[in-house]
Formats: C-alpha cells, sequence, structure tokens
C-alpha cells in the first residue's frame, strides 16, 4: 500500500472515528456524511444480533441513496459448512446468522480500488459452541462518490438487538 499523508481529526493524523451506535433496535443501522475523498472505510460490529436468522449485509451508497443492485459478493465459514453464500443485492458479511439472537463481532474494510469502484472485505465470528469464523470478499462500482454505508439483513426485515457498531475513515 501507498504511503499518504492521512490527516484523520479524531485519531491525530490516521483514521478519523465516527460516532459509536447501538445495534440494538431497528432494521438498519446507517453511517452518513462519509466525506468525499475518502479511500477506506473501516467498519466494526462488537455482539451484534438480531430477533431473526437472515444473514448480515453492509450496503453502500452515494448522494442518491443506499444502492440495492449491482454488487458481486460471496461469504463463507471457515470450515465452509453448507458452502458460500453469493449476493448481488449487499456484501455479504456471513452466510448465514446462525439464529436469532446470536451474538457477531466482525469488521468490513471497503478500500477503493479506482473511481467509484469499491471493494469490500470481512472477517468476524459468532459467539457460539465452537465459536464459528466467517469471512467474505465482493466489489461494486456506486453510481457516485461514497457518503453512506448500510448494515441490515438480507430480508430486510429482522430487527437488530444487541451490540455497537462504529466507523473510521481514512
Amino acid at each position: 500500500m501507498a504511503q499518504g499523508n492521512w490527516k484523520g481529526a479524531s485519531t491525530g493524523g490516521g483514521l478519523t472515528l465516527g460516532t459509536e451506535q447501538a445495534t440494538t433496535s431497528g432494521t438498519v443501522i446507517d453511517f452518513t456524511g462519509i466525506p468525499a475523498g475518502v479511500n477506506e472505510v473501516l467498519a466494526s460490529c462488537i455482539g451484534v444480533s438480531t430477533n431473526g436468522s437472515a444473514a448480515f449485509i453492509l450496503r453502500i451508497g452515494a448522494a442518491g441513496g443506499i444502492e440495492t443492485t449491482g454488487y458481486n459478493s460471496v461469504a463463507g465459514f471457515a470450515d465452509l459448512v453448507g458452502g458460500p453464500a453469493a449476493s448481488t443485492v449487499g456484501f455479504n458479511l456471513v452466510p448465514s446468522s446462525g439464529g436469532a439472537g446470536l451474538a457477531h463481532s466482525f469488521q468490513i474494510r471497503l478500500v477503493r480500488e479506482n473511481g467509484n469502484k469499491w471493494m469490500a472485505t470481512s472477517i468476524g465470528h459468532w459467539n457460539s459452541s465452537p465459536v464459528v469464523c466467517h469471512f467474505s470478499s465482493g466489489q461494486k462500482t456506486l453510481s457516485g462518490e461514497l457518503d453512506r454505508i448500510r448494515l441490515t439483513t438480507t430480508n430486510g426485515t429482522d430487527v437488530f438487538d444487541a451490540g455497537v457498531m462504529n466507523i473510521a475513515y481514512l
């Protein structure tokens, strides 16, 4: 990775840290106001769960809003139980949520590849017995400059009921 002169306001010269949000209600968690020219966004989720069993997905957007098509992503378990899960409607973060109330912790890294083309990778785990590791990768070209991200589920109706999420960018 090329070295740059990163000037983050909140971390003394590196990443700019957002404001942590509780993931304890609603069907979406939005972070908006990401400034123009950002080339990398890190989203961290700790202990996130929902009341249902749909998998988590991350969507990104520009000034026109969150985009719901044109993604090319896949997610799997460390042992690929049930095989990988592909998605064109968001960046798949896990192939399955594992069930209602199961706490997930993961980090998503979005990197601008060129223009408005973004690459996403994630790694995390859920607290089950045994603990399961999951991973994902994908890409999407946005219609404009990235300025927002959204955590939701594949069915869009499961309600968040635990955990926190934050972003940092440079």
